[in-house]
């Protein structure tokens, strides 16, 4: 992970603990090409955590919008979650 990135969840990780009391509900939202084992390998990441899972393709096809509703913990799980599905190819978080 580089420097900028690493600096952004450490910042992340500040937001989340000053803002929500834990443990709470988080929405992640994240684009992927439109190819269902990409699809799949984001929703696999969030299994058996009970979490809600809303696909949205774009107007071309071309990608998909991903929104999970789930309960985390704490800062750090939500960071570790993102951490996670960053090695997903292609994949784009917000």
């Amino acid at each position: 992970m580089d420097k900028k990135t690493e600096e952004f969840y450490i910042r992340l990780k500040e937001e989340l603990s000053n803002t929500s009391a834990w443990p709470t509900e988080y929405l992640y939202k994240f684009i992927v090409p439109t190819e269902a084992k990409k699809i799949e390998e984001v929703e696999n990441a969030f299994d058996n955590m009970g979490a809600v899972i809303k696909t949205t393709k774009s107007k071309t096809g071309k990608y998909t919008s991903v929104s999970i509703n789930v309960n985390m913990n704490s800062p750090e799980d939500v960071v570790a979650k993102y951490i996670e599905v960053s090695t997903i190819e292609g994949i784009i978080s917000f």
